[in-house]
């Protein structure tokens, strides 16, 4: 399943992403018009609160998620009570670029992670697209927390 998130939902595509979401996250230049394409094209569910848009969307048959929720941790349950998340795809995407994360050899992240990164972990991911290194930190426990929350409710 393939999601865009308009312009105002910048927070909530980054989570997607991180949920393992193939999200395209609409730059601020781009017109409603481009969405809708791109929506159509790739065959993209819309998640937007601009009303207007939903309308137009709907028109072009296009499926449609009215995001009326402000709190972050309401609209990932929204849009996962639909979709659900797919544990195995979990972390599995850029959350800068959505490009998917290749696993990288520790020997191949020397001198490009901080030292202690490097000294303290093993498993190491990499995006192609933006060239950013991941692994499982501190933040990686915070995720994994505000996630069980998302589950629970």
């Amino acid at each position: 399943m393939k999601l865009l998130c308009d312009q105002m939902l910048g927070t909530l595509a980054k989570w997607l992403r991180i949920l393992g979401f193939d999200t395209f996250y609409a730059p601020n230049e781009m017109t409603d018009d481009a969405l809708l394409e791109i929506a159509k094209k790739e065959k993209r569910i819309l998640i937007t609160r601009d009303k207007e848009l939903i309308i137009r969307a709907k028109k072009q048959l296009i499926p449609t998620v009215e995001m009326q929720e402000t709190d972050l941790i309401e609209q990932i349950r929204k849009v996962t009570k639909e979709h659900e998340i797919d544990e195995n795809k979990f972390l599995s995407r850029c959350s800068v670029c959505n490009t998917e994360l290749h696993s990288i050899s520790k020997n191949m992240v020397n001198g490009k992670v901080p030292p202690k990164v490097f000294e303290t972990k093993d498993n190491f991911w990499y995006c192609p697209t933006c060239n950013r290194y991941y692994w499982m930190g501190s933040h990686y426990d915070d995720m994994i927390k505000r996630i069980k929350m998302i589950s629970s409710g």
